[in-house]
């Protein structure tokens, strides 16, 4: 073993070396040595994803999104999901954004009280299909087909076989199936008239678009149009089978749509009116 004082000298030495490379701060106060300031980096705590408003007693939950584009904090209440949004500039300082929020507690209640009521895929529930009224009957817990009925007096129906708690997702699957059938159909009538083709048809829950139409060909409509009456469905798949003759909405494009859909402004209102109706069931 060295002698003590080699031992000690030894580890001045490293010590002196760990500070000039700055592998080595002390506590207390940052080192300043030539000119900059070395301080330890501390990790700061995830930002909250949710802040809150409260207003006249009621607490709303408001998701905060940073986005790099953003230039300004804005706020919004979603007529798809009911969600509110707080969005804001990657800088913008969170307690301001709470500030904004907070300042608009009324405007949020006011947009909240608007919504329309959910609907939720329950025994009893109404949910249009085709742009008809049919309520959900769950009338057998043993395994079978979902199907659209109607009862001894007439009233239309969705007939849902099997357990309770999968009666939700039975109704959803068999609207999604309905949706995917007619669009299929519709979208093959339509793109034989025109001598296009598309590549692929997809059917999901879309919540800003419809439908949309990609430079490859490939179709993407919402399911909720099923729900709607049969018009705006044949509408929307001959507004998206025009895209693949015009990528745009050029008078060309409206002209192509006219050519497959004579008189489309009406389903295409009912659409801009009613549209986000849709999105309350479920």
């Amino acid at each position: 073993m060295p002698p003590a004082h080699r031992l000690r000298a030894w580890f001045e030495t490293l010590l002196a070396v760990a500070r000039r490379t700055g592998t080595l701060t002390r506590s207390g106060p940052p080192a300043y040595n030539g000119g900059m300031r070395v301080a330890l980096l501390r990790r700061s705590a995830p930002e909250p994803t949710h802040v809150t408003v409260i207003h006249a007693g009621t607490c709303y939950p408001v998701c905060v999104r940073r986005r790099a584009a953003a230039r300004r904090i804005t706020l919004r209440v979603s007529s798809a999901t009911g969600e509110i949004v707080l969005t804001l500039p990657e800088r913008t300082d969170l307690a301001a954004a709470q500030r904004f929020a907070d300042s608009h507690g009324a405007w949020i209640a006011a947009r909240v009280a608007k919504l329309p009521e959910r609907v939720a895929f329950v025994p009893g529930a109404v949910v249009p299909l085709r742009g008809v009224p049919h309520r959900i009957l769950h009338w057998s817990t043993a395994p079978g087909a979902t199907v659209a009925t109607t009862e001894p007096d007439g009233t239309p129906v969705i007939a849902v076989s099997g357990g309770l708690p999968h009666v939700a997702r039975r109704v959803r699957d068999f609207l999604e199936a309905e949706a995917r059938r007619d669009l299929s159909a519709a979208v093959a009538r339509h793109a034989g008239a025109l001598g296009r083709s598309p590549k692929r048809l997809t059917v999901r829950d879309t919540r800003s678009r419809w439908g949309s139409c990609s430079a490859a060909g490939h179709l993407n409509f919402s399911w909720r149009l099923i729900m709607a009456p049969p018009a705006v469905l044949d509408y929307l798949a001959a507004h998206e089978v025009a895209h693949l003759a015009e990528m745009n909405h050029s008078d060309r494009f409206w002209r192509v749509v006219a050519g497959l859909y004579p008189g489309y402004e009406e389903p295409e209102g009912w659409l801009k009116r009613h549209g986000t109706e849709l999105h309350r069931y479920g």
